[in-house]
């Protein structure tokens, strides 16, 4: 950052000429003499307007340096023009400097105005965009979660670049995201994704390129569901049957009992995806596997599934030996949005496991019972902050308004992953919300910062609260 905004500026000679003529003369008013004295030896910097002209034309010829250069060169005591304000905004977003152009924007909108959607959807996505390249994978990794999330069309470079990374998690979310953009069937680089030394980004890709219809990957998809003797090949069977390969379906069923228990939960992953009615019998099976890991995918699954047939295999996993199954039936209970359940996901609040009463709690959220926020807001207070990060998730499922006042708490959690999944939910809430978010673009921790951009991001896609331009 240029540091010369207070530096002091060279006495002007001809200045000083001018005053020590009108002193020989005889002095004629002598005090405005000495005040333009006083303000050579300061060095006055040009008036603001002809700042304001030198920084439009700048900015005009990509000289963004140059203009917030000249923004820096107004003194303290200056009162700059809202244009110029902007100017050097607009420059500190083309140079990838969310963090100055967020103080920018605060000049801009204080906080007793109404937001600028205008300025603040461009800052934050520029606070996503400027990490995509960062030198830490986990930063990276951050970065293309929130834009897989969004599926943002401008987006399509970055995405396409993130099929190039080093990072397995980056390429496969880069996939995803383009999918979600819509940009699948016109991706040249999603479609050499296929080709990916990693089962995990092949998997993505195919996915993509399937639900948006690109018939043209047919033949390697064929290939692969007939070599491949792991998990790819299930991916490949749910892609041939989003592109009219209807009889997949067979194959899809009979992968949910094959020895292999990885091979079990992908299928068993993509049947509750297909929700073809023929699926729920081995839905409901799924829970009575002898893997727990199985028997969770089976109850998640039964949760996309969505159908009140659910209820019963889910009712079983609900006093499953396995924490982990338990607390994936009631969420998934939660999601079938049958409100006769709630005695069942109120017995799971008073669980032995902590997370699975946080499930439970996410359960009643999802069916309307706002009263669980209290349970919520108990569990926002557990010493473990992976319990406190759990109530956060769980609070993403209702905009009760004190589910926000536990929220904004949470995000004074001195531990990191209390304070994400808060930012995420608040993403999520249909209360007003946007100073909360706004505040988490100063997070001290760059994960956090980016998952505020994109809560950000996305309350900006909601048509009943998104703020209009003042």
């Amino acid at each position: 950052m240029v540091t010369n905004r207070h530096a002091k500026q060279a006495q002007h000679p001809a200045l000083n000429t001018i005053a020590t003529g009108l002193y020989l003369l005889g002095g004629l008013i002598f005090s405005t003499s000495i005040v333009a004295l006083a303000s050579a030896n300061a060095g006055t910097p040009p008036g603001n307007s002809t700042i304001e002209r030198e920084a439009t034309d700048a900015f005009k010829h990509a000289n963004y340096d140059r203009v917030l250069k000249l923004w820096q060169s107004i003194p303290p005591q200056g009162t700059p023009s809202n244009p110029l304000i902007r100017l050097a905004f607009h420059s500190s977003l083309k140079l990838g400097r969310p963090e100055e152009a967020f103080t920018l924007y605060q000049r801009l909108v204080p906080t007793d105005r109404q937001d600028d959607p205008t300025l603040l959807r461009p800052l934050a996505l520029s606070f996503v965009t400027s990490h995509v390249r960062d030198s830490q994978e986990y930063v990276r990794i951050a970065a293309y979660t929130v834009l897989a999330e969004l599926g943002l069309p401008e987006t399509q470079a970055i995405l396409e670049d993130g099929l190039l990374d080093s990072s397995v998690l980056v390429r496969a979310r880069a996939a995803k995201a383009i999918g979600k953009a819509g940009l699948a069937s016109k991706s040249g680089p999603l479609l050499r994704a296929l080709n990916d030394v990693t089962p995990t980004v092949r998997i993505a890709a195919m996915t993509a390129l399937s639900e948006a219809k690109v018939t043209a990957i047919m033949p390697q998809l064929i290939a692969i569901a007939r070599t491949d003797d792991g998990p790819e090949a299930v991916f490949a069977y749910a892609a041939l049957y989003r592109l009219g390969k209807h009889d997949m379906l067979t194959d899809l069923t009979g992968a949910a009992t094959l020895p292999d228990a990885d091979i079990r939960m992908a299928a068993l992953g993509m049947l509750g995806q297909l929700k073809r009615p023929s699926s729920l019998s081995v839905l409901s099976q799924g829970v009575y596997d002898p893997e727990p890991s199985v028997r969770a995918f089976a109850a998640g699954a039964l949760g996309d599934y969505g159908q009140a047939g659910g209820v019963a295999p889910l009712t079983h996993a609900l006093s499953d030996e396995a924490s982990r199954v338990r607390a994936v039936a009631a969420a998934s209970l939660g999601k079938l949005g049958i409100r006769e359940n709630r005695p069942l996901l109120q017995t799971l609040t008073r669980d032995a496991n902590m997370q699975v009463r946080a499930s439970a709690v996410e359960g009643l959220l999802r069916l309307g019972d706002t009263s669980a926020v209290l349970l919520a807001a108990d569990l926002a207070r557990h010493p473990d902050p992976s319990i406190r990060a759990a109530a956060a998730h769980a609070l993403a499922a209702t905009s009760d308004k004190q589910a926000v006042v536990v929220l904004q708490a949470l995000l004074q959690d001195q531990q990191p992953q209390p304070r994400l999944l808060a930012i995420k939910a608040l993403g999520k809430s249909a209360a007003p919300v946007m100073p909360l978010l706004k505040k988490g673009l100063q997070d001290s921790d760059v994960a956090i910062r980016l998952a505020a951009a994109g809560s950000l991001l996305q309350q900006l896609r909601r048509p009943a609260t998104a703020p209009k331009a003042h």
